[in-house]
């Protein structure tokens, strides 16, 4: 099984590679930080920033930002952004189009290794729950045609784990067709749409326990 969390499109348009990073044990440890798990997002939503910049932005420090930045490329996740900037202002995008973590991570050997799996993907849920709450509180602002496209909907099926893997997937590949058909740079009325996909099992207060035997 694997996940891809926080997926978006990259923002520099010379560039329109699509390109999911897998996580593995060393990889997870050096992005599962929140500043950085922030950082990381923030280059792959609005594209190149500096330092400074993503600190103004995340109210840090440019000092934590910077070290953080360099924690980031040490590990493959960030690089400089070539053309931008005057003088020493450095200039960073994100390498990836987004993250790939595969469930083994969360039950590997290694405390370490787990631990870092939690914290990347409640990490990642909290982005999520900021998002929607964002847009609770600015959807005032959009067009009506915006807010009728809009959707916060929850459904509740009686699945085998094979179905939710096969709804899952389904539902990657439909949003994978809709990357395929995204309009050009021109499209007026075209904007960045975030889509959440949560799938979990529930218990449903079944005498017996719904986990089964964990075999």
């Amino acid at each position: 099984m694997s996940e891809r969390p926080d997926h978006s499109d990259r923002s520099d348009a010379a560039d329109d590679r699509r390109e999911y990073r897998p996580l593995d044990p060393r990889s997870l440890r050096g992005l599962a930080h929140p500043l950085r798990i922030r950082l990381l997002t923030s280059l792959r939503h609005d594209g190149p920033a500096t330092a400074s910049g993503l600190a103004e932005k995340l109210g840090e420090s440019s000092g934590a930002t910077s070290y953080h930045l360099r924690q980031l490329a040490a590990h493959g996740f960030v690089e400089d952004a070539p053309g931008r900037g005057k003088g020493r202002e450095r200039w960073w995008r994100a390498s990836a189009d987004g993250t790939s973590i595969d469930h083994s991570l969360f039950t590997d050997p290694d405390p370490a290794v787990r631990g870092a799996a939690d914290l990347f993907i409640h990490e990642i849920a909290t982005l999520h729950t900021e998002e929607v709450s964002t847009w609770l509180g600015t959807a005032h602002e959009w067009p009506e045609a915006w807010r009728r496209s809009s959707d916060l909907s929850d459904f509740t099926l009686r699945l085998t784990p094979a179905q939710a893997l096969d709804l899952r997937d389904r539902v990657h590949a439909l949003i994978q067709d809709y990357h395929a058909q995204a309009p050009g740079p021109d499209a007026a009325d075209a904007e960045k749409v975030r889509v959440h996909l949560h799938t979990f099992p529930r218990g449903d207060g079944r005498r017996d326990d719904p986990r089964g035997d964990g075999q």
